[in-house]
């Protein structure tokens, strides 16, 4: 049993963030009140009883992470920000939701001292929620010693009735299960309320039957005002570290304003006359807005000094520990700064044709031995994409040391928890699929990029080459969706070599990397023919094979297509000058100066045909006002590879037909 007791003052502290909540949204007349008038009482209770943490030192190895996956409920993480001590000020709280300030409207990582992680499509919160869990049990499997608890803490959230409607949240609820996080603990803000209307309109599931079915353990607060219920509650979580928990805490949306538990107290503020009244619900009626009792002031503060002593014993044994192990320590260092141990030269590849899916395979089998930090699976398709790390074993609650993580069909969880992992840090995290199902996990990338992190997606089988699958396998659309994405580094490799030139590339950038690989096997491009393939790829344009004299005209091109270019451009010798310029990356070659890429794409050649299997989005831009492209502007058909090839325009011959027809 519990000794905490629960008393008035913790009721005012209570009040007390509810009321700065809703003062931050009537200030700003925008925002969800609602939330934090509900749920204020389940996050006093972790906040200031249960989640280990200094904010003096906020990015303490050890801390407990928190996760506030309704980021629409923002004002209520800012306002226990401020109370605990991350330095947020009531200038900070009465900014809320404007330019520039460290309050936006939802919870930004490297925004808001004390966020972990951005926040605000629902169910996204959760999935990264697993895979910081998951983080969790990497890194202490692989750092922790008999003494040596460098990694020990548990991972919390709060979810909502909305994150729980989300695909996303039950794809990584359930693969939570089979990995028994028995140190992942979520709060379930039950209001019953959505925007819409009461949750019977479209979410009457038995919440607690699915997750016992899924491998939690569930445990049920009749009333979230019920601060010591709530409190028990998570003692019991923590208890059970076989599995994951969901504390389900019935709560009222607006609980203690005039429009509690209805739709209207969700997304807007309550109003001067709501807000009065509900201020003098609380016992608040004669208070000013932003008003903090210096009692409450003076409880969250000594709350906020709890694990102070325990993080100094945490830095001790870490001194220690630098010590006894300094291997070890060695390679934790250098995997918290992010730094490159040597990877050595690019390889050889054998003379015969390869995918580039396969080539990526040999380089990321490399790349794992001197990286130990690379961990990574696919939604399932392994054996296809070829991202099995071999014999570096599989990431299972029996076998915490493997680095080969199996989703299972889930890429849009796998998005999210590979963001998770990356959020963790000291982890490189990959995840796999074909590149027709990226639009799969194409929100966790757009949340990548937003945050800056650092993880890569392999997409295979990347082109209307997939043949005989037809047209539901066959990416039209997907590569010019994904060179939209801001922040993001696309990777088309037309060769093993150009593979191998990539891969080191992406590893020393900062933010999302994708890599889009072929399945059918591609002419290898050798380095005595071809000398720019070694350096040219990392410049994201180069000119591949250049023409005896001036060029007339340029082909560009990217992936499996350049092979192409090349072949159509010795059909055309004796008849036009050819350059053939490959583009693996846009992104790489936008990076560089205008001098280097008018060297590549020269401004007087206005000659110019762009061949890529896909659609032609985006490739104005370097065709000019001249230029025409062979793409693929519909959708393919199932049949063999070549006769599609044939029956689109991409052979020597009709690709060679087309660079004549631009002299016409």
């Amino acid at each position: 049993m519990s000794t905490s007791v629960y008393n008035r003052k913790d009721r005012a502290s209570v009040d007390t963030l509810r009321l700065l909540a809703v003062d931050m949204v009537e200030t700003a007349q925008s925002g969800h009140p609602g939330l934090p008038l509900g749920a204020a009482p389940l996050l006093y209770v972790l906040w200031t009883r249960f989640l280990k943490r200094d904010p003096l030192v906020p990015h303490w190895l050890n801390r407990d992470r928190f996760v506030l996956s309704p980021g629409h409920g923002s004002a209520l993480l800012y306002a226990l920000l401020h109370l605990c001590g991350y330095g947020l000020t009531i200038d900070d709280l009465k900014n809320f939701r404007q330019w520039g300030s460290l309050t936006p409207g939802h919870p930004e990582k490297d925004v808001t001292p004390g966020v972990e992680v951005s926040t605000g499509p629902l169910g996204h919160g959760l999935a990264m929620g697993v895979g910081l869990a998951m983080g969790e049990r990497m890194m202490g499997t692989r750092f922790n010693k008999p003494g040596f608890p460098l990694f020990n803490h548990f991972t919390y959230g709060l979810v909502s009735d909305g994150d729980l409607m989300e695909g996303v949240a039950a794809e990584a609820a359930s693969l939570a299960g089979v990995q028994a996080l028995g140190k992942l603990i979520y709060l379930y803000d039950d209001n019953h309320m959505t925007i819409e209307g009461s949750t019977d309109l479209a979410f009457t599931e038995d919440v607690r039957g699915r997750f016992l079915a899924y491998g939690w353990q569930v445990i049920v607060v009749a009333d979230g005002e019920d601060l010591l219920s709530v409190h028990l509650a998570l003692e019991n979580a923590q208890r059970n570290l076989e599995k994951p928990s969901l504390i389900m805490c019935r709560t009222v949306l607006g609980a203690g304003s005039p429009k509690a538990d209805t739709p209207k107290a969700h997304g807007e503020p309550l109003g001067a006359e709501a807000l009065a009244k509900t201020r003098q619900f609380y016992g608040y009626g004669d208070q000013a807005p932003f008003f903090v009792d210096e009692r409450v002031a003076k409880n969250f503060h000594q709350r906020s000094q709890t694990y102070v002593p325990e993080r100094l014993a945490w830095e001790a044994t870490l001194a220690q520990y630098r010590i006894d192990y300094p291997e070890e320590s060695a390679e934790l260092n250098r995997r918290l700064a992010a730094e490159l141990p040597e990877l050595g030269e690019a390889k050889n590849f054998p003379q015969k044709d390869l995918s580039t899916r396969a080539a990526s395979s040999l380089i990321l089998n490399d790349l794992a031995q001197k990286l130990p930090e690379l961990v990574g699976g696919s939604a399932d398709l392994g054996p296809s994409n070829k991202t099995i790390l071999e014999g570096l074993g599989s990431f299972l609650p029996l076998t915490p040391s493997g680095r080969n993580i199996h989703f299972g069909v889930r890429e849009h969880a796998m998005g999210a928890i590979v963001n998770g992992l990356a959020l963790y840090q000291g982890i490189l995290p990959y995840g796999s699929t074909f590149l027709s199902f990226a639009d799969f996990a194409r929100p966790s990338l757009r949340m990548a990029a937003l945050m800056g992190l650092k993880v890569i997606h392999i997409y295979t089988h990347d082109s209307v080459g997939v043949g005989e699958d037809g047209p539901t396998h066959q990416p039209v659309e997907q590569l010019a969706a994904l060179r939209i994405l801001p922040r993001v580094t696309v990777i088309r490799p037309a060769d093993a070599y150009e593979t191998a030139a990539l891969w080191p590339v992406v590893l020393k950038r900062s933010g999302p990397a994708v890599f889009i690989l072929s399945r059918q096997d591609l002419p290898v491009l050798r380095p005595d023919d071809y000398p720019a393939i070694r350096t040219g790829p990392a410049f994201g344009g180069y000119v591949l094979s250049d023409s005896e004299g001036t060029p007339e005209a340029i082909i560009l091109a990217t992936g499996s297509e350049v092979g192409l270019a090349l072949a159509a451009q010795k059909l055309l010798v004796g008849q036009k000058k050819i350059r053939v310029v490959s583009l693996p990356s846009w992104e790489l070659f936008e990076e560089r100066d205008q001098a280097y890429r008018d060297s590549v794409l020269p401004p007087q050649i206005d000659k110019r045909l762009a061949v890529e299997a896909a659609l032609s989005i985006g490739w104005a831009r370097y065709l000019g006002p001249k230029g025409q492209m062979v793409s693929v502007e519909d959708y393919g058909r199932s049949a063999p590879a070549a006769k599609l090839f044939d029956a689109l325009g991409f052979t020597p011959e009709k690709v060679a037909a087309r660079v004549l027809g631009l002299f016409d």
